[in-house]
């Protein structure tokens, strides 16, 4: 490819912070939940770099961007049909058999959301601050690839906190720098909900816990495993199996809560469905809580039945 760098080239990367940063330096983008990609195009030549530098053409051939000469920075996503994405469809891509790749793609087609651009042409616009390069970003799309809505406007950006993953701020002066967490904030946005506690996983240290396992009932009352809280305190760990062990049934459950642990057996002891705990979260995809949630408090005064899938979606 004759553009003014190769691969592997690292994203620029934002801080996270639990607010939005105001002013009149920003511009506010919704955060996508999907790969992070740095996309390569001379001529009709095109290649598609992973966050973590590998190849990801061959997974998405249904990405075909516009011809030219340009280094675009984005977000490969998979969206339902409310627009919003599907992470746990895009998980399903990454597979090495080349027919269920092209059966995917006709399935459930991927997209490429743009949201800066790195090169074009002869020229590395990587020392251009951020204003200039969102400017010359869209006339390289076409009709083919979508830029991502953005905003100067922080009540745009207050909205998108209520309705999407989160807001990427992002500094109208501020150069590109790949690899780096400058020029850029991040803020997630954070839910709680009341879950029902149907199990929980022993810590690696003996006579602790290390994970509870969290469920929500459905339409016909039936409780479904939607997650688990982890991340406890040395001293919550140990308290947590008084709390706990009388409420053990005897049984075991098995399987993944969060699905995102590849391979591993996780087994963990079922408990009556009889405790409730207020948990926060501020990742959700595929129905379920993606990464642990963090545990606030258990809720004597709830009722378990109560605690409805319905409130989660």
């Amino acid at each position: 490819m004759r553009l003014p760098f190769e691969p592997p080239l690292q994203p620029q990367l934002a801080k996270a912070a639990k607010e939005l940063p105001l002013g009149q330096e920003w511009l506010y983008e919704p955060k996508w939940d999907g790969f992070r990609v740095i996309a390569f195009v001379d001529g009709s030549e095109q290649y598609l770099q992973s966050r973590g530098s590998r190849p990801l053409s061959r997974y998405f051939p249904e990405l075909v961007l516009p011809p030219g000469r340009y280094i675009v920075d984005g977000e490969i996503v998979i969206l339902d049909d409310a627009g919003r994405p599907n992470f746990e469809a895009l998980q399903t891509r990454l597979h090495p058999a080349e027919s269920r790749v092209q059966r995917l793609a006709a399935e459930c087609p991927a997209t490429l959301i743009a949201f800066d651009v790195l090169a074009d042409g002869d020229a590395s616009l990587l020392e251009v601050p951020f204003a200039e390069r969102r400017v010359r970003l869209e006339p390289l799309l076409g009709d083919l690839v979508a830029a991502t809505p953005a905003s100067l406007d922080p009540e745009v950006a207050a909205g998108w906190l209520d309705t999407t993953e989160g807001v990427i701020a992002k500094d109208l002066a501020a150069p590109y720098r790949p690899g780096k967490r400058a020029g850029m904030v991040k803020v997630k946005r954070v839910r709680t909900i009341d879950c029902v506690v149907v199990g929980y996983r022993p810590g690696v240290e003996q006579g602790t816990v290390g994970s509870l396992i969290l469920g929500l009932n459905d339409a016909a009352g039936r409780l479904q495993v939607m997650g688990h809280s982890s991340g406890f305190s040395a001293k919550l760990k140990r308290e947590l199996v008084d709390r706990l062990t009388p409420y053990e049934t005897g049984a075991r459950g098995s399987g993944d809560a969060s699905r995102w642990s590849g391979d591993r057996e996780l087994g963990w002891v079922s408990l009556r469905p009889e405790l409730v705990v207020e948990v926060s979260f501020d990742h959700a995809s595929g129905g379920r809580i993606r990464h642990g949630a963090r545990l606030h408090r258990f809720r004597g005064d709830r009722d378990p039945e109560t605690c409805l899938l319905a409130d989660f979606e």
